[in-house]
């Protein structure tokens, strides 16, 4: 059975406050049952991803991506048909 925590044993888990939690409520995932508010282990993993950042400079950064070539891109020539309705009055 999957565990149900309530705010104070998911603000322990993750290491904030439980006003933190409250106050952000809308925005972090989580189960509610009537008006009680509960947390899975999936949503503490679903908030910490979502407050997770990689740095982007220095050591620990990734490393960077390589730069394209300069030839075109094999589709940069192609170019969307004309509006039907434009097409069947230039029939006539």
């Amino acid at each position: 059975m999957t565990r149900r925590l309530q705010y104070p044993e998911a603000a322990e888990l993750l290491g904030v406050t439980e006003s933190w939690l409250r106050k952000h409520i809308k925005q972090l995932p989580h189960k509610k049952l009537g008006r009680v508010v509960y947390f899975t282990d999936a949503d503490l993993e679903r908030i910490d991803q979502m407050h997770h950042h990689e740095p982007t400079t220095g050591p620990l950064a990734a490393a960077p991506t390589p730069t394209q070539s300069a030839a075109p891109h094999p589709l940069a020539g192609l170019r969307p048909l004309p509006r039907r309705g434009k097409a069947l009055a230039n029939v006539s």
